[in-house]
C-alpha cells in the first residue's frame, strides 16, 4: 500500500508559539501555570502539558489569586481580559497573532461606526473571543443562506471579518452573498486569510486526486481538522478524522491501494508517525511525501518569555 503524506500538515506557527508559551512559563515561573481553555484543540498536547504542570480551566474563577495564567491561542473576549485585570492575575496572552489581527480589523471598522459581520462557526472559542473584542454590533454568519436573513441597522455601514480557521474557499460564497446583498460592504484583503488554513486545505485538494482513502489526524473539536476531512468527502474520497492511530478501523483499508494522510494545525507530527507505524503493522507500506509549500513563518514570543527562550 502506498502512503502519501500531505505537505504542509500539522502544527502552524500560532500553535507552536502557544505551546512554547506554556512550556516557557512553566520553566520561568514553575508549576502550576493555569491555562484558560485548551491551549490548542488537541488532547495529546493538553495531556503532555498537564504532565509538565499546566492546569487547564474553563473560567478564571477556577484560577487562584496571583497564579500565572495563559490565554489560549483562540483568543478571549475583552470581558475575560478585564476580569483578569481586576484580579491582578499575571496573564500571558498566547492568542495567535493572526487572530489578534482580526480583532484589530474589527475594532478599526467599528471605530468608524461600521457594524461588523463575522463569518465563522457559532460557539467556536475564537468566534466567542472575537465577538467579545469588537465594540458595537457584531452579526455572526456561517453560510450564504445566513446572509439573506440578516437584519442590519445601516446597509451602507457594514464591514466583514472572518474566523482564521476558514480558508478563502470556505468564505467565498458567503462573501459573494454579502456583496450582492450589501454592495458597499467592506472587508480585509484575501492575504489576511490564515496562511496555514489555506495551505493545508490546498494541499488536501491536491492529495485527494491521488488517493483511495484520506486519513486526517486531529481532534474532533478542531475546526480546521474537521474541514480537511470534509474536503476529502466533497471530492468523493472516503475520509476520516481520527484523534490518533488507535482510532484507525482496519475495515477502511479493504481494497485500498493508496492512503493519504494529513494533520490539522493543532496535531503533533508524532501522531502522524504513530499512524504510519500502525498502518505498517497491518500491511506492507511504502511512504512518500508530496511536494508542497515549505512554511517558515515564526511569531515572536511575548517579551516576558523571550529571556527564558534564549
Amino acid at each position: 500500500m502506498r502512503v502519501i503524506l500531505s505537505k504542509p500538515r500539522g502544527f502552524c506557527a500560532g500553535v507552536t508559539r502557544a505551546i512554547d508559551i506554556v512550556e516557557l512559563a512553566l520553566k520561568k515561573y514553575g508549576p502550576p501555570v493555569y491555562v484558560r481553555h485548551e491551549i490548542v484543540h488537541n488532547k495529546r498536547v493538553v495531556e503532555d502539558l498537564k504532565a509538565k504542570g499546566a492546569v487547564f480551566v474553563e473560567e478564571l474563577d477556577e484560577v487562584p489569586d496571583g497564579a500565572h495564567t495563559v490565554f489560549s491561542a483562540h483568543g478571549v473576549s475583552k470581558k475575560v481580559a478585564d476580569v483578569a485585570g481586576t484580579r491582578d492575575l499575571p496573564v500571558i496572552d498566547a492568542t495567535c497573532p493572526l487572530v489578534a489581527k482580526v480583532h484589530k480589523e474589527g475594532q478599526r471598522y467599528s471605530a468608524k461606526d461600521y457594524d461588523i459581520i463575522l463569518i465563522g462557526h457559532e460557539g467556536h472559542p475564537e468566534v466567542i473571543g472575537t465577538m467579545g473584542r469588537i465594540p458595537g454590533k457584531v452579526y455572526l454568519v456561517s453560510t450564504a443562506e445566513d446572509v439573506g436573513k440578516l437584519k442590519v441597522r445601516d446597509p451602507d455601514k457594514l464591514a466583514y471579518v472572518t474566523q482564521t480557521t476558514l480558508s478563502v474557499d470556505d468564505t467565498r460564497d458567503v462573501i459573494e452573498a454579502l456583496k450582492v446583498r450589501f454592495p458597499t460592504v467592506v472587508g480585509p484583503d484575501v492575504k489576511d486569510i490564515c496562511y496555514a488554513t489555506q495551505n493545508r486545505q490546498s494541499a488536501v485538494r491536491e492529495l485527494a486526486g491521488q488517493v483511495d482513502l484520506l486519513l486526517v489526524v486531529g481532534a474532533q473539536n478542531s475546526s480546521n481538522s474537521k474541514r480537511l476531512s470534509e474536503i476529502g468527502k466533497e471530492l468523493n474520497v472516503p475520509s476520516y478524522l481520527i484523534d490518533d492511530a488507535s482510532a484507525l478501523d482496519e475495515k477502511w483499508l479493504v481494497d485500498i491501494e493508496t492512503v493519504g494522510i494529513t494533520a490539522g494545525a493543532s496535531a503533533p507530527e508524532k501522531l502522524v508517525q504513530d499512524l504510519i507505524k500502525r498502518l505498517g503493522e497491518l500491511v506492507d507500506i511504502e511512504v512518500e511525501e508530496v511536494d508542497g509549500i515549505n512554511e517558515n513563518v515564526q511569531f515572536k514570543l511575548p517579551k516576558e518569555l523571550r529571556e527564558a527562550a534564549a
